[in-house]
């Protein structure tokens, strides 16, 4: 059965290369798909931190309002800006296959965040990895940095900071990958949960295209992203929270690694957790397997110190 769908995207060059790709992946098994370019407040409100104006969530409503009036049937999203819980009526009907999840160092002049001189500027205004900063070096100077992916390597070229930390994805997505000086191993900077990964969001009430979404969905991103997002559901996690994700999958081991700060103090002690558990690929609850081992961790660092938000 071929579809006419509309699917809505945010208006950044990353997000159209998003949606292009989902658009491509779609027409090459017979829909007719084109885009519905939107701007979302989270784009607008460039001048304060994400956790300080509402969180991750600023990024999908309007997006969210076009699946609601049918003027868009599909949303594409990055998954680590998908709230843990979607509103009543939406569901995440589908994770494409992952593209590198680490965190990359950007810097006109540096060739490793190592070598930053004392006090050197950097720009982030991710929590995660502000805390994961200071723990690698304490004597730096973290400043803001918001806007589309163009903008913020904009603010670096014009000398606002010494280096930044990007997502290595977007950069590769868009063939950036000779800004990139170093890309940080997972061992030094655990990426965020969904880090690199594409999720497509619905209206629940629409069976006929969880059945066509079902084809594009990857069984191991959705299987290691179901377990990261489980940690920050249970950390209530948002962009509000300093907390690190990241699994792994060899052959039917499912591997997971955590970390959470205090972005409240300027020298943070990381509290880590892990664990792992055997999956079965043929489980029809394997997703849930999944999300109780993220939860198992996330009450490991709880235990540790971690202070989960309880309000949203």
């Amino acid at each position: 059965m071929s579809l006419q769908l509309t699917i809505a995207t945010r208006e950044s060059r990353l997000a159209l290369w998003q949606a292009n790709h989902v658009k491509d992946l779609l027409e090459s098994k017979g829909h007719q798909v084109k885009l519905l370019g939107m701007t979302t407040l989270g784009d607008q409100i460039l001048d304060q931190p994400l956790s300080k104006v509402g969180g991750k969530g600023l990024f999908i409503k309007e997006l969210e309002i076009a699946l609601e009036n049918g003027s868009a049937q599909l949303a594409v999203h990055s998954l680590k800006d998908v709230p843990m819980d979607l509103p009543e009526g939406f569901e995440l009907a589908c994770i494409l296959s992952r593209e590198d999840p680490r965190d990359a160092w950007v810097s006109n002049q540096y060739p490793s965040i190592q070598s930053l001189p004392i006090g050197a500027v950097v720009g982030t205004s991710s929590l995660r990895r502000t805390v994961l900063i200071r723990a690698l070096r304490p004597d730096l100077k973290i400043e803001p940095l918001r806007g589309n992916l163009d903008t913020r390597l904009k603010k670096l070229d014009d000398g606002h900071y010494q280096g930044i930390v990007l997502a290595a994805a977007g950069l590769k997505r868009l063939g950036l990958t000779e800004r990139i000086r170093a890309e940080f191993d997972p061992s030094v900077m655990l990426p965020a949960a969904g880090q690199g990964a594409i999720g497509i969001e619905i209206s629940s009430n629409r069976p006929e295209l969880v059945k066509i979404l079902r084809e594009l969905n990857d069984f191991e991103t959705s299987v290691r992203v179901y377990a990261e997002r489980g940690v920050s559901r249970a950390m209530g996690g948002s962009c509000s929270m300093p907390l690190a994700a990241h699994a792994t999958l060899a052959g039917n081991t499912l591997s997971i690694k955590a970390a959470w700060g205090d972005h409240l103090i300027e020298k943070p002690s990381l509290i880590f957790a892990s664990d792992q558990c055997t999956i079965d690929p043929s489980d029809s609850n394997i997703l849930n397997t999944a999300t109780s081992l993220g939860e198992l961790v996330a009450n490991k660092l709880i235990a540790q110190g971690a202070r989960p938000v309880t309000t949203h």
